[in-house]
């Protein structure tokens, strides 16, 4: 575990900060923008995504989220990770939670461009089942179908 961040189950007051990691994540990460515009990201996570999802959130002692998992059915649905924290174990503290969770197996879609989430997925197990053209993702963005089998 990354000293000085626990792991907890997110809540309806954890909303707002899911919407800042995930937004934070994305523009440092792609130099295309988000399928949707901010303000529409961050209700869908806050309303739809947090309700549906069995939702983990890393958080510093003072309770600021600095990344989340989003788990459903077998699935990683939403890995993100505030960018100053990259490179902590944060995501690697997640990723295991989440294999005890779904300890049957996961999957997970990754961009293809996203060499740094490539490498850390593929680093933890996750082999390449699938590649896509990018027209079943609203970014419209060539993606890969990931899938860890303990």
């Amino acid at each position: 575990m990354t000293e000085g961040v626990t792991l907890r189950l997110a809540d309806a007051a954890d909303g707002d900060a899911l919407g800042d990691v995930w937004l934070a994540a994305w523009y440092a990460t792609f130099d295309f923008p988000p399928g949707h515009p901010d303000a529409d990201v961050r209700q869908w996570l806050k309303g739809e995504m947090l309700p549906a999802h069995e939702v983990w959130v890393a958080a510093e002692r003072d309770g600021t989220v600095v990344g989340f998992i989003a788990l459903s059915d077998a699935m990683v649905d939403h890995l993100y990770i505030r960018p100053e924290w990259i490179g902590r174990g944060i995501g690697s503290d997640l990723l295991a939670l989440a294999k005890t969770r779904r300890p049957d197996g996961l999957d997970l879609y990754c961009f293809q461009a996203n060499d740094r989430a490539r490498r850390f997925y593929e680093a933890r197990g996750f082999t390449e089942i699938a590649r896509g053209d990018g027209s079943n993702n609203e970014e419209h963005q060539p993606d890969l179908r990931y899938a860890w089998r303990p």
